[in-house]
Order: structure tokens, then sequence, then C-alpha cells
């Protein structure tokens, strides 16, 4: 079964860090985060792929927010820093199976889920 474990998640002050991870069980040909605020749609925030490294990021994030893979642990990371108030949503991990065509910010081209850990930043 399937399993991807997101942890990381809490409440920082602005302009704090933290550090999200999330784990899985197996092999995935790309890694993603995504996160959803209260009312809003649920957009990208980075994308890794596991075969060439290369790194995707939202606009809003860069320079901020760093995503990394650890292969040997079949986990993924998103280092945040410098919060925002903004930054506020559940932050959830996703991965891809195979090339997919779509963008990695477009949350159909992948094929698992974790559950989510709550990043809440306050000013």
């Amino acid at each position: 079964q399937v399993q991807l474990v997101e942890s990381g998640g809490a409440s920082v002050q602005a302009g704090g860090s933290l550090r999200l991870s999330c784990a899985a069980s197996s092999y995935y040909w790309a890694w993603g985060w995504f996160r959803q605020a209260p009312g809003k749609e649920r957009e990208g925030v980075a994308a890794i792929y596991t075969g060439s490294g290369r790194t995707y990021y939202a606009d809003s994030v860069k320079g901020r927010f760093t995503i990394s893979l650890d292969n040997a642990k079949n986990t993924m990371y998103l280092q945040m820093n410098n919060l925002r108030p903004e930054d506020t949503a559940m932050y959830y991990c996703a991965t891809k199976l195979r090339v997919s065509g779509r963008k990695w910010s477009d949350r159909t081209g992948y094929n698992y889920w974790g559950q989510g850990t709550q990043v809440t930043v306050s000013s």
C-alpha cells in the first residue's frame, strides 16, 4: 500500500523557519509539495525530479524555500525560511510514478498524496 507521511508542520512567527518531510515506501519519478489555504485552490509550491535532480518553485517561494530529496531514505524535504503569514496553509506532498506530460504544478499529474501537515505563520 502506497503511503506518504508528512511531518514538520507547526505554528511559527513571521520570519521563522520550518522543515517539512515526506517519507515514502518506494521510489517515485518525481515529488512535489502543494499547499492549500482555507477557501483557496491547492497550489504547487515546489517539485523535484528524482533522476535529474531538477527543481521547480512557485514564484511566491523562490529564494525562501528549498526542496530536496534523500534517495537512500525515499524522503523529500522542504526547507522553508523567512516564512510569511501568506504561507499559512495545509501542505501536502505528492508523487508521480512516471512521466505525466503535465506541468510540475498541475496536481492532476500526481498519482499519490499525503494527508497533509499544517503550517501556520503569525505576524
